[in-house]
């Protein structure tokens, strides 16, 4: 398994610059996040290391984003882009689909052969609503997806935190028993997971079965803690916003036994590429804490990833 961490998180930085830290810091991947360009919609998102339109139509960029990451030997594990492409807005939707489609382009391009992504969720609608959408809004995806040659894995958040996105979320991949519908209506070898054991904690999931059960469908992994605070939980309950009863943490700061994730990464031979996710608010405020939030991550997932 090789380490390295999910760019967004040195949103401050540009595609060299968020690549030299990853060399000094010794990582050996990183997966580049690749938003349209533009403004922000939310914590962690919007940021574009790099632009896959440019990749598309600039060969010379294309050449140099590679050059740049085998100068520093560092690899780009995935382009990620976290979106709604099932939006209840349609042009929301479009809009999301058009760049994951120039994403998976570039992806193939760069020779990556990997992208991360939601699957999306109109959240007004119930799972049975959603599945039928998936089954309108995924295949042309993937047949894209397939034709270039790129894996497209899907991280398991539910995407709901807050008043805008109640009350179902914006991603419906969030369980296993949702993992094994939607992979049964879009039986495609080149889509599975990015694995993320975070958000199975606070949904009161167990987060080291599915990697057994989906262990030929895991493409990619996320080393994301989170810490659940039970006197908050027995005041506002489960069906409360998530955020207030848990928190995400660095690894090692939070419930994730990090120990038995690895370990069962490793049962099922997975020797792919493993990505720090920060979004721990503690290590927020200033690139010297982002940093240091990537040094204290690193030196305690080596216990288990060397």
């Amino acid at each position: 398994m090789k380490l390295g961490f999910v760019s967004a998180i040195l949103d401050q930085s540009n595609y060299e610059e968020m690549m030299d830290i990853a060399s000094s810091l010794g990582f050996e991947c990183v997966e580049v996040a690749c938003w349209p360009q533009g403004k922000a919609e939310r914590r962690y998102a919007g940021v574009s290391h790099i632009d896959a339109e440019r990749v598309l139509e600039d060969d010379a960029y294309a050449q140099h984003i590679l050059d740049y990451a085998k100068e520093k030997n560092v690899t780009i594990s995935s382009l990620a882009f976290y979106p709604n492409t099932m939006d209840g807005d349609l042009e929301k939707r479009a809009a999301a689909i058009e760049h994951l489609k120039n994403l998976i382009r570039a992806s193939a391009k760069l020779g990556v052969g990997m992208v991360t992504t939601f699957i999306g969720r109109d959240q007004t609608k119930t799972v049975e609503a959603n599945l039928e959408l998936v089954k309108e809004i995924w295949p042309p995806i993937l047949d894209l997806a397939k034709e270039q040659g790129v894996k497209v894995a899907i991280e398991n958040c539910p995407m709901l935190f807050g008043p805008d996105q109640w009350p179902g979320g914006q991603n419906l991949m969030t369980t296993p028993a949702i993992w094994k519908m939607v992979f049964e209506l879009l039986p495609y070898d080149n889509f599975g997971i990015n694995y993320d054991p975070s958000h199975f904690v606070w949904q009161m999931i167990d987060y080291i079965k599915p990697i057994y059960e989906f262990k030929d469908k895991i493409f990619h992994v996320h080393y994301k803690d989170i810490k659940l605070y039970p006197d908050k939980l027995d005041r506002v309950g489960i069906m409360a916003y998530p955020l207030d009863f848990m928190s995400p943490k660095l690894p090692g700061l939070g419930d994730v036994d990090w120990g038995k994730y690895v370990s069962a990464l490793t049962d099922i031979g997975y020797d792919g590429c493993t990505c720090i996710e920060v979004e721990d608010k503690a290590f927020e405020g200033s690139l010297e804490n982002v940093i240091k939030s990537l040094k204290l991550s690193k030196r305690y997932m080596e216990q288990f990833v060397i």
